[in-house]
Protein backbone atom coordinates (compact mmCIF):
# COMPACT_ATOMS: atom_id res chain seq x y z
CA UNK A 1 0.00 0.00 0.00
CA UNK A 2 0.89 3.27 -0.35
CA UNK A 3 1.22 3.90 3.42
CA UNK A 4 3.92 1.69 3.94
CA UNK A 5 6.88 2.71 3.87
CA UNK A 6 9.73 0.36 2.22
CA UNK A 7 10.95 -0.85 5.38
CA UNK A 8 7.73 -2.12 6.50
CA UNK A 9 6.87 -3.86 3.40
CA UNK A 10 10.45 -5.31 3.30
CA UNK A 11 9.99 -6.41 7.19
CA UNK A 12 6.64 -8.12 6.01
CA UNK A 13 7.67 -10.27 2.57
CA UNK A 14 10.97 -11.44 4.47
CA UNK A 15 11.23 -15.14 4.26
CA UNK A 16 8.12 -15.40 1.72
CA UNK A 17 7.76 -16.07 -1.98
CA UNK A 18 6.51 -13.23 -4.22
CA UNK A 19 2.75 -13.72 -4.41
CA UNK A 20 1.84 -13.09 -8.13
CA UNK A 21 0.30 -9.45 -8.61
CA UNK A 22 -2.98 -8.74 -9.32
CA UNK A 23 -4.23 -7.35 -12.56
CA UNK A 24 -6.34 -4.41 -12.66
CA UNK A 25 -8.73 -4.37 -15.03
CA UNK A 26 -9.53 -1.83 -17.99
CA UNK A 27 -12.68 -0.17 -16.54
CA UNK A 28 -10.72 0.11 -13.09
CA UNK A 29 -7.79 1.81 -14.47
CA UNK A 30 -9.64 4.15 -16.34
CA UNK A 31 -11.82 5.06 -13.36
CA UNK A 32 -8.54 5.73 -11.05
CA UNK A 33 -7.16 7.56 -14.24
CA UNK A 34 -10.34 10.06 -13.88
CA UNK A 35 -10.26 10.26 -10.03
CA UNK A 36 -6.78 11.57 -10.21
CA UNK A 37 -7.48 13.78 -13.10
CA UNK A 38 -9.83 15.30 -11.10
CA UNK A 39 -7.84 16.24 -8.23
CA UNK A 40 -5.40 18.41 -10.76
CA UNK A 41 -5.60 21.95 -10.09
CA UNK A 42 -6.33 23.08 -13.89
CA UNK A 43 -4.87 26.99 -14.69
CA UNK A 44 -7.00 29.24 -15.78
CA UNK A 45 -6.95 30.71 -19.25
CA UNK A 46 -4.77 33.37 -17.66
CA UNK A 47 -2.14 31.81 -16.19
CA UNK A 48 -1.76 29.09 -19.40
CA UNK A 49 -1.13 32.50 -21.58
CA UNK A 50 1.35 33.87 -19.09
CA UNK A 51 2.99 30.43 -18.81
CA UNK A 52 3.09 29.97 -22.42
CA UNK A 53 4.46 33.49 -22.91
CA UNK A 54 7.24 33.03 -20.56
CA UNK A 55 7.98 29.53 -21.98
CA UNK A 56 8.59 30.85 -25.70
CA UNK A 57 10.54 33.42 -24.44
CA UNK A 58 12.84 31.23 -22.35
CA UNK A 59 13.45 29.63 -25.50
CA UNK A 60 13.83 32.05 -28.03
CA UNK A 61 16.63 33.45 -25.45
CA UNK A 62 18.75 30.36 -25.49
CA UNK A 63 18.04 30.44 -28.94
CA UNK A 64 19.84 33.60 -29.39
CA UNK A 65 22.23 32.61 -26.88
CA UNK A 66 23.20 29.27 -28.76
CA UNK A 67 22.95 30.88 -32.25
CA UNK A 68 25.34 33.25 -31.30
CA UNK A 69 28.17 31.03 -29.43
CA UNK A 70 27.78 28.99 -32.71
CA UNK A 71 28.28 31.98 -35.04
CA UNK A 72 31.78 33.37 -32.70
CA UNK A 73 33.02 29.90 -32.78
CA UNK A 74 32.65 29.33 -36.62
CA UNK A 75 34.01 32.56 -37.16
CA UNK A 76 36.98 31.45 -35.02
CA UNK A 77 37.42 28.29 -36.60
CA UNK A 78 37.55 30.01 -40.22
CA UNK A 79 40.17 32.57 -38.50
CA UNK A 80 42.52 29.36 -37.10
CA UNK A 81 42.06 27.43 -40.40
CA UNK A 82 41.28 29.65 -42.96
Amino acid sequence: MATETRGEAAAKDEGKGKAPRKRTSPALFVRQVVAELRKVIWPTRRELITYTSVSLVFVLIMLAIVSGLDWLLQRGVFWVFG
